[in-house]
């Protein structure tokens, strides 16, 4: 019991946690203070933990490491699409 209540709350501050950040990225499409490397290894990681969840069926942890994912694999795009751009 005490392990899901920590699960779920380390869960909703993972998702709090980078929503804000991609939000504000969407929308204003401003990456110049996002490092690259930051945000691959964070995205990385996260998909790593989606495949440990799914492996050893533990779907919260996989759930909320689908949406960190997701969140950082925009940021990573549009990054890379502004330095892109920055470049030409």
């Amino acid at each position: 019991m005490l392990t899901t209540i920590i699960g779920s709350l380390a869960s909703i501050c993972m998702i709090f946690g980078y929503m804000p950040q991609a939000i504000a990225t969407i929308r204003t499409r401003d990456t110049e203070g996002i490092a690259m490397p930051t945000f691959l290894m964070m995205g990385l990681g996260s998909l790593f933990f989606v495949v440990q969840g799914i492996l050893t069926d533990n779907w919260p942890l996989a759930i909320t490491n689908i949406i960190t994912f997701t969140c950082s694999a925009i940021i990573f795009g549009i990054k890379i699409h502004n330095d892109r751009k920055k470049k030409k």
